[in-house]
């Protein structure tokens, strides 16, 4: 995509914090997690299945979150990771 073309709709940038580990951004994108709001829709516990986020990932994850005015869900109706999304972490 040349410079001064924008991204798509469809194709919105990475908006995931510089300091995020890469086999945490593996996990997230195995995930279909590609921006902060879709963090924000999961809470820790099922972050913290995904192959290759650790408690270092979380942590950077919360703090972009609050950055933004945005926290990571704490609810029971939260999303859920499917069993195909655990499994394409876990390669």
């Amino acid at each position: 995509m040349p410079d001064d073309e924008q991204p798509s709709d469809d194709q919105q940038p990475d908006d995931l914090p510089a300091g995020l580990s890469a086999p945490a951004r593996r996990a997230l994108a195995g995930a279909g997690v590609t921006r902060l709001e879709d963090v924000a829709a999961f809470t820790e516990t099922e972050l913290m299945k995904l192959h290759g986020m650790g408690p270092k990932a979380l942590q950077t994850l919360r703090r972009a979150l609050a950055a933004k005015g945005m926290v990571i869900s704490k609810s029971a109706n939260a999303r859920r990771l499917d069993k195909e999304s655990l499994s394409r972490t876990r390669r």
